[in-house]
């Protein structure tokens, strides 16, 4: 009988990590014999433990925060979007023993909002909250989608205004600070900062969101994030956080380790029900 490929999640923190259910539930669909498990990886320690796992055999990894750049220096080769990104969250290791990085960040985003959720990006206007890291692991996907106009808002608007600027050759991308946001609204907000998830949100003015617009977390947890809150206090018709965004990442890391595409939608379906919650 043949033993099961070996793939984890590195990450620190990890234990809230949804990803080993997630592939187990991804393996059982597809008859896949793999074991994925999750690694407490500091920063200055993932050199050493990426070498370990590549050693004893291991297949693949996905890399989280605050891993993901660092991944992405490391790898031998990557993919467009990831050069773009400048991180990685998924890593292959080819039988040359070649280290493979993709971020599937974007994609898994794109396909949530448009294939699980049914929300359009071509010509709609699009607001994304945050210049950080994930921010820019999500950028050249939304792009490719057309929307009309893309605008970064961040606390510190010279860190918008470099990310905007790299990114400006894929379609019409701005930067503001918060305060400039007032005018006219936007379709979809994206929330890609970490502040709802302890109860804050950044100041946001009144009428930023379109009537019947989408609000969307990019984080996730046990309960509806604050933004979640804001969003459907503010009306919109979709507001949901980033569960479906993590699955359908982990199913794009799950073909290019095994070459099959796992169905997300069941899987989504789980993990919200074990949450209480509906989409």
């Amino acid at each position: 009988m043949r033993s099961a490929d070996r793939y984890a999640v590195f990450g620190h923190p990890i234990g809230h990590s949804q990803s080993p259910r997630i592939h187990a539930v991804f393996a059982g669909q597809t008859g896949q014999a793999i074991r994925y498990t999750a690694q407490d990886v500091p920063a200055g320690q993932f050199r050493d433990c990426l070498d370990r796992f590549v050693e004893g055999g291991g297949k693949g990894l996905n890399c989280t925060v605050p891993l993901k750049e660092l991944a992405w220096r490391a790898a031998d080769k990557t993919s467009e979007r990831a050069e773009r990104a400048k991180a990685v969250n998924t890593l292959a290791v080819r039988e040359s023993g070649e280290l493979f990085g993709d971020n599937t960040d974007g994609l898994g985003l794109v396909r949530d909002l448009a294939d699980n959720l049914d929300i359009p990006l071509a010509g709609r206007g699009i607001l994304l909250l945050g210049a950080g890291g994930a921010s820019r692991g999500i950028l050249q996907p939304l792009l490719a989608e057309g929307p009309s106009r893309l605008v970064i808002a961040n606390r510190t608007q010279a860190k918008a205004d470099a990310l905007a600027l790299e990114f400006a050759d894929l379609g019409a991308v701005e930067a503001r600070g918060f305060a400039d946001l007032a005018g006219e609204p936007f379709d979809l907000i994206l929330n890609a900062t970490s502040a709802s998830l302890d109860g804050d949100l950044p100041p946001l003015p009144a009428g930023i969101l379109s009537a019947g617009g989408a609000c969307y977390d990019l984080a996730y947890g046990s309960r509806p994030t604050a933004f979640v809150r804001w969003g459907a206090e503010a009306g919109a018709g979709v507001s949901v956080d980033g569960i479906g965004m993590l699955v359908e990442q982990a199913a794009e890391a799950f073909f290019i380790w095994r070459g099959v595409r796992p169905q997300t939608r069941p899987v989504i379906d789980l993990l919200n029900a074990e949450r209480g919650l509906k989409r």
